[in-house]
């Protein structure tokens, strides 16, 4: 069985964000940097799925030679060879672009499951692996949080509203985009880490596989803005329906006759 899973890289979420001098996206200087948390959970069922099937397993990131770092933890978690597709400008292109690629780059080596994320934790558009199954003409399940395999048929559950679950079946070949909670990925020995650094890792450049136009553009990008704090009442039950009384005839015309 040939896999592919797809990871991004992408900042730590507890750094402190700066909008760019451009104001379409956040400073990336002085940033720490590691996988998609969604993608690692994509990257471990591929890894199990891979180990089940002693399949072949490839994975795939865009951006700058700064994301090798964040590949060579796919491959020492069990990925076979890494696919770099070098665009230092990566985070300029919208999900279609991005898709685009990566259905290039699949288009022609017959892979029998792609995973990816649900998400990206920076532009979180949920859009990118439904986009590439469109594009590869093949099935997509999004949501994932159950997977189990026999021969070219999946069965996996994905998530749905309010908690429910939806159970789905689908033969090979199928994408993947993986919740959060789907498995627990395994953390890289050394061992595994130093295998990791002789794997191979091919970079292609990105005007290779660009075959399409971007469908939307970011004009601005801005911090939240500071609001207020909130008021917080103690007191009895009697106490304090009569603050909130006060509270709402002094500060709203909502009592207002």
């Amino acid at each position: 069985m040939k896999i592919l899973v797809c990871i991004k890289q992408v900042p730590d979420m507890e750094s402190k964000f700066k909008i760019d001098a451009a104001g379409i996206w956040y400073d990336t200087s002085d940033l720490a940097w590691r996988m998609n948390e969604y993608d690692e959970y994509g990257v471990e069922q591929a890894v199990q799925l891979k180990e089940q099937t002693g399949g072949d397993l490839t994975v795939l990131c865009i951006g700058s030679d700064r994301v090798k770092e964040t590949m060579k933890k796919a491959l020492a978690m069990g990925c076979d060879r890494g696919a770099h597709i070098d665009d230092a400008a990566y985070f300029s292109k919208d999900p279609f672009e991005i898709a685009g690629i990566i259905a290039e780059y699949a288009k022609d080596k017959s892979f029998d499951a792609i995973f990816t994320g649900m998400q990206s934790q920076d532009r979180g558009s949920a859009q990118v692996g439904v986009l590439v199954a469109e594009m590869l003409n093949i099935p997509s399940i999004t949501t994932v949080v159950e997977f189990s395999c026999e021969g070219t048929a999946f069965k996996v559950k994905r998530e749905l509203e309010g908690g429910v679950k939806a159970l789905v079946s689908v033969s090979a070949p199928a994408l993947f985009t993986c919740q959060l909670g789907l498995n627990t990925p395994r953390y890289p020995t050394l061992p595994n880490i130093m295998k990791a650094k002789k794997k191979e890792l091919l970079t292609i450049a990105v005007q290779d596989l660009l075959k399409v136009d971007a469908k939307m553009e970011t004009t601005s990008m801005q911090l939240p803005e500071k609001k207020g704090g909130g008021l917080i009442l103690e007191g009895d039950i009697g106490e304090l329906a009569d603050k909130l009384i006060a509270i709402l005839k002094e500060k709203t015309g909502v009592l207002a006759r």
